[in-house]
């Protein structure tokens, strides 16, 4: 069994619990005001570095994440977390153009049911996500900062 180790970041919309092994990140949430740092001084470099690119993300800086990373789930729900990594950076999509993507035009609430098990926010960016009517939908880290985020995406787009 491999060794799991967590680290908070602190980010401008709340804290930020990263978790992963010696290797690969396995999650990236956001969890409520926590004091302690599960992996104190000695995390390994590929939490350091998960932690280090989201800040550059944070501070517009960067668009994609180069870390390794493991998604956990079944087929389907890597195919559409898959679909979700080619959203562009501060655009959007819907369930629906998720589903045709992935080949399974039907599969709309599968899309969602998906989108909503996602642990790797941000980098496998389901708050790009909005309703076919424009709206905001569901976001596991609240509406709020679904909404931040994509206001925070936009607004760095355009430059260089």
């Amino acid at each position: 069994m491999m060794k799991l180790y967590n680290k908070l970041y602190r980010s401008p919309i709340g804290m930020i619990e990263i978790q992963g092994t010696d290797e690969q990140i396995t999650s990236i949430l956001f969890i409520e005001e926590s004091e302690a740092d599960g992996c104190g001084g000695e995390c390994p470099g590929v939490l350091n570095e998960c932690a280090m690119q989201l800040d550059e993300y944070f501070r517009g800086k960067r668009r994609t994440f180069t870390f390794p990373y493991q998604l956990d789930g079944t087929i389907f729900q890597k195919k559409v977390w898959e679909a979700l990594t080619g959203i562009s950076y501060g655009d959007t999509s819907t369930y629906k153009e998720i589903a045709v993507t992935i080949g399974n035009e039907k599969a709309v609430r599968g899309v969602g049911s998906s989108n909503g098990r996602n642990r790797m926010s941000i980098v496998v960016p389901c708050h790009r996500i909005i309703g076919s009517n424009g709206k905001l939908t569901g976001y596991a880290g609240g509406l709020w900062r679904k909404e931040w985020l994509l206001r925070h995406e936009r607004s760095f787009k355009d430059r260089k």
